[in-house]
């Protein structure tokens, strides 16, 4: 493995080390911390882990190569089509798991917009026991994934019912109009004009832009939770770096939402904003 780091490494990969050994341990079908414990590859093995680091180092994201992304106390499916689920986006999920115990909510009704991999809604899911979790989502590429993934969470008890939608519908999830808890949302919001990195690059781009501003999707999102949400329900939504002002302004602008506050991520950048239903 420290050939296939120093190619990783040479190539730009953040974690050479760390991903050498998790393709490693992925062809031999074992747990990273077992590695020292393998003999070594068997002649396919070897040729497979080779065609892995290769396309690591075009770099093709982790996950796309092992097939999973790892989220909060879960392992979801990915892949070409589906945006990645990332660790700031267990914030988002922690804060509602939060809202929900500090308001004592024992089965609350809980949506996710713009579901992709089903990762909110799921994590939601499988921590609250007893949680109605709905996952909106529309792109045919992502409801693949999401529908393994909901399929997976509930053979385990963690029942996510996905529902085939545009988030930004207003007449989205007709039935439940007044009647949700919390409302989730990792959606779109990258400006156009934003240069990503060579991995990001990989995600669908109907899942990454969201228009000039990369607003045009959270604006309708505003009035989808508003109509959704039971006056006292939460609503929650991730946004880019450059929104830490933005969001929560136009929260304000629309009425009829009391505490809201901006939140940052580990590495103190603005990364999602909150809200309580009027």
């Amino acid at each position: 493995m420290t050939r296939a780091t120093a190619r990783l490494a040479a190539a730009g990969v953040a974690s050479p080390r760390v991903d050498a050994e998790i393709l490693a341990a992925h062809v031999l079908g074992v747990n990273r911390g077992r590695l020292a414990l393998v003999e070594g590859f068997t002649p396919q093995q070897a040729a497979r882990y080779a065609d892995l680091i290769a396309r690591r180092e075009r770099r093709e994201p982790l996950q796309h190569l092992t097939g999973h992304a790892p989220f909060r106390h879960i392992e979801l499916a990915v892949g070409p089509g589906v945006f990645i689920p990332r660790p700031e986006t267990e914030l988002l999920v922690e804060w509602g798991l939060s809202w929900l115990r500090s308001h004592q909510v024992s089965a609350p009704v809980v949506v996710d917009l713009c579901a992709g991999t089903g990762a909110v809604g799921i994590a939601v899911a499988t921590e609250w026991p007893g949680a109605v979790v709905y996952a909106v989502e529309q792109a045919p590429s992502a409801l693949t994934w999401l529908h393994r993934n909901a399929a997976e969470a509930g053979s385990g008890g963690a029942a996510v019912s996905v529902v085939v939608g545009d988030a930004t519908d207003p007449n989205v999830l007709p039935g439940l109009a007044g009647k949700v808890d919390l409302v989730l949302s990792n959606p779109p919001y990258v400006p156009v004009t934003t240069a990503l990195s060579d991995e990001v690059a990989h995600d669908p781009a109907e899942a990454l832009y969201a228009g000039p501003d990369g607003l045009e999707v959270i604006r309708p999102l505003i009035v989808t939770a508003a109509r959704l949400l039971r006056p006292g329900g939460a609503f929650a939504v991730e946004h880019d770096d450059s929104h830490g002002e933005a969001v929560p302004e136009l929260l304000r602008a629309a009425l009829g939402w009391s505490e809201v506050h901006d939140h940052r991520d580990l590495a103190g950048r603005p990364r999602f904003a909150t809200a309580i239903r009027g």
